[in-house]
């Protein structure tokens, strides 16, 4: 096994893997890293068009769909019952274009700094261009530049303020920035800290695992870094849109239990419990909103 696994969990987007699957594996070339593609019981060929065309890719075939979360700790728990086990696990999006020189600036700060559990490149927004995909200067809207959560427990990133995205003028260079959470999009850990952490919580399914994963590092007395010397291009919504009804109600659920799971260990009890009320009494308002403008789908 490679020092760095760079895992890739795919559902049904044959074509996303198609495309970006060729710069991923010559952005690696020369690196003591693999790829390898966990696939959640795809129906659209995906598995098949793997091994006719890229037979250099490992691919661990899973029986049924068990969303972000499982797809993720069935193909870690894989790879780490081999002899050799890699040091680094790369969590990265099917919709995802890599720079050609991501790779390093991670693993780099991750060996300099051994307290460090999880980092991640700036994501930046790819866009649709004609037949083909646009490196964007705009930061995406799923991780930008590595968040944060404010005082009522919803995550922020540098780079976005509400649903408007900044451009990359080098704001957030040249430093390594200590950040809460990083996007699942393109996120590495150590397997140690992974391993000892028991992955992502399956209780999540999809979406703010990564968020509540980097928050239970933290508490482990692990630090979360952003690393601006690295760089991928995210399509953003590959498997739900951002407008999802059913990701809308994922990212409600998860955020409450995310909440529930971590406040007291962070901040006490009593202080804990208040927090989550005036949050609870916020989304119930946001539900009502919902309901009111005729979007009960989302409520």
């Amino acid at each position: 096994m490679k020092r760095i696994a760079v895992v890739i969990l795919n559902w049904n987007t044959r074509d996303y893997l198609r495309e970006f699957l060729p710069p991923l594996l010559r952005s690696i070339k020369g690196h003591d890293a693999e790829v390898i593609v966990a696939d959640n019981a795809s129906t659209d060929g995906s598995v098949e068009m793997l091994e006719r065309e890229f037979p250099e890719v490992f691919t661990i075939a899973l029986n049924k769909n068990y969303g972000f979360t499982g797809g993720y700790n069935r193909a870690f728990s894989r790879i780490m019952e081999c002899k050799d086990a890699p040091e680094y696990l790369v969590l990265l999006n099917t919709d995802v274009l890599v720079g050609e020189h991501w790779l390093e600036p991670l693993y780099d700060f991750m060996d300099s700094h051994e307290d460090c559990a999880v980092c991640g490149p700036k994501i930046l927004a790819l866009e649709k261009s004609g037949a083909s995909w646009k490196r964007s200067r705009q930061f995406e809207y799923a991780g930008a530049a590595g968040g944060y959560l404010d005082r009522f427990g919803f995550p922020f990133c540098r780079g976005r303020v509400m649903s408007s995205t900044e451009e990359d003028i080098g704001q957030y260079d040249p430093d390594p920035c200590r950040v809460f959470w990083i996007s699942g999009a393109c996120m590495m850990t150590r397997s140690s800290v992974w391993t000892k952490l028991g992955g992502l919580d399956e209780s999540f399914f999809a979406h703010m695992e990564e968020i509540d994963y980097c928050w239970r590092a933290a508490l482990d007395g692990h630090s979360v870094f952003a690393v601006p010397q690295s760089s991928v291009w995210h399509i953003g919504g590959g498997t739900l849109s951002r407008e999802s009804a059913l990701k809308l109600k994922l990212n409600y659920r998860n955020s409450l239990l995310m909440l529930e799971k971590n406040l007291e260990a962070s901040i006490g009890r009593k202080k804990g419990e208040s927090l989550l009320k005036r949050r609870i009494s916020i989304d119930n308002l946001t539900k009502l909103i919902f309901i009111l403008t005729g979007r009960k789908d989302s409520a």
